[in-house]
């Protein structure tokens, strides 16, 4: 399924969103020293580096220049021995679909308990305003069930987890050593601030804005202010810029939001070259 959905993605949504203004990917790159980055055409996955572990965020699509990419970084897909999952979606699991080459059969996966149930069939993904269904997804790769506010320690690194729902039922985002949240795709950084993710793609549009509200409230309540890390728009580390406009829509079919700096075609990647990969680190937005 994931070579198919992919396929379909590549070509379908770059038409559908090309000129619109909404996908701003990193390129292939380091963020800091700690955070590496991928780029699939529009989507990133995500690599954080402590001591002699590397802890994969999502698995992207069913990509055919991953291994490629990972080692303009220096990452041997063989090493991943842990994946955290924060949703899903075929831009975020391809790679250990079934189907896939297996790069990371034998990696464990984490991923919620209320997200596996599309895993399971139990409820089925629904996209574009509920109108298109999309098919399940088959993983079998060994997997942790996690909960909302559950906290992992893998090798020395502190990983909490936070149920953000509304892009998909079981969303969740990862508080990594309490200094980075990856948070997939319950935010787009527009060249303003944050917004909710793109309406047409979320499950339920008003569950996705409270949670937000929510997430908001608990980082502020500790004192904490994380480099905000996307699936689709970089990365900040400017608090009042991500949750800038967290009550609104990102709706690029009813309401012109957009970035005027995005690319015209994401998917088009011919600048993401190993040798950009290695020329510094990878600029965030709105500093």
């Amino acid at each position: 399924m994931s070579k198919k959905a992919t396929e379909f993605q590549r070509k379908a949504m770059s038409w559908m969103y090309r000129g619109k203004e909404i996908f701003k990917p990193l390129n292939t790159g380091w963020i800091d020293e700690n955070v590496a980055c991928v780029r699939e055409w529009v989507a990133n996955i995500f690599f954080y580096r402590k001591g002699d572990t590397t802890i994969m965020v999502d698995a992207g699509y069913n990509y055919d220049r991953l291994a490629e990419k990972m080692g303009w970084l220096g990452i041997d897909p063989k090493s991943m021995h842990h994946i955290l999952i924060t949703h899903q979606d075929t831009d975020h699991v391809g790679a250990v679909e079934a189907d896939s080459p297996g790069l990371f059969r034998n990696a464990k996966l984490y991923i919620g308990e209320i997200e596996n149930r599309y895993l399971t069939g139990e409820v089925r993904r629904k996209v574009i305003y509920h109108l298109y269904k999309l098919p399940q997804v088959t993983i079998n790769n060994e997997k942790v069930l996690l909960h909302d506010g559950q906290v992992l320690d893998i090798d020395g690194v502190r990983i909490e987890c936070f149920l953000v729902p509304g892009h998909t039922w079981g969303h969740m985002v990862y508080l990594i050593d309490d200094k980075y949240i990856f948070i997939g795709d319950t935010l787009w950084f527009g060249a303003d601030g944050g917004y909710s993710f793109i309406s047409a793609l979320a499950e339920d549009n008003k569950l996705a804005v409270k949670s937000l509200t929510l997430l908001e409230k608990k980082l502020k309540k500790r004192g904490l202010h994380p480099l905000f890390i996307t699936g689709h728009t970089g990365w900040t580390d400017n608090m009042e810029f991500a949750f800038a406009h967290k009550n609104e829509l990102c709706s690029p079919f009813k309401k012109k939001v957009h970035d005027p700096s995005a690319p015209y075609d994401a998917y088009d990647e011919s600048d993401d070259t190993e040798e950009n990969a290695k020329s510094g680190f990878l600029k965030g937005v709105g500093r």
